[in-house]
């Protein structure tokens, strides 16, 4: 996954954190189905009632939506709409964006509130954002080692190296 133009390998404990995170959410805020994606329009996870549902589509669907809704906060003078909601006849749709990396949807009817929703989904968003903390930690130690290995592998070739792989024999 890519948010923020940014390679994220999620590993399982950390994938395991975010599917609690997400199923509590679920649970709390009696809500039908949540969603994680990223800014390009790729599930990360999902919780609930996602049978029927075309997922794919909805994930690069909200991105664009997203996309479109910080078009017209530029035009506005905002930094962007961090929330938004859709009332429709029977579901209802809260999409907030998380850490300015992910989006988290929350698809609910009837059997909750949009008070309910909202208050549930702003400590989903704290844990959230403290789990994507620990992973771009854990990218940002793997890529320091990376860097040393790199680093250690170069300063070992010498001068006469270089010098004899461009020297024709």
């Amino acid at each position: 996954m890519s948010p923020g133009g940014t390679n994220l390998i999620i590993l399982d404990e950390d994938f395991r954190r975010i599917n609690a995170c997400l199923s509590r959410l679920n649970q709390e805020a009696r809500s039908k189905a949540v969603f994680l994606i990223d800014k390009n329009g790729q599930l990360i996870s999902s919780q609930g009632e996602t049978a029927g549902l075309d997922v794919t589509s909805l994930a690069s669907l909200t991105a664009g939506n997203i996309a479109a809704t910080g078009g017209l906060a530029q035009l506005l003078g905002e930094k962007e709409f961090s929330i938004l909601f859709h009332e429709g006849e029977r579901d209802n749709l809260h999409i907030s964006i998380v850490a300015q990396r992910v989006i988290l949807v929350v698809i609910f009817d009837s059997r909750s509130s949009l008070g309910l929703v909202r208050l549930r989904v702003k400590k989903a968003s704290e844990d959230l954002v403290r789990i994507f903390a620990d992973i771009m930690k854990k990218l940002d130690q793997e890529a320091g080692k990376a860097r040393a290995i790199f680093t250690t592998q170069f300063a070992e070739i010498t001068d006469e190296d270089i010098d004899n792989l461009f020297t024709k024999s």
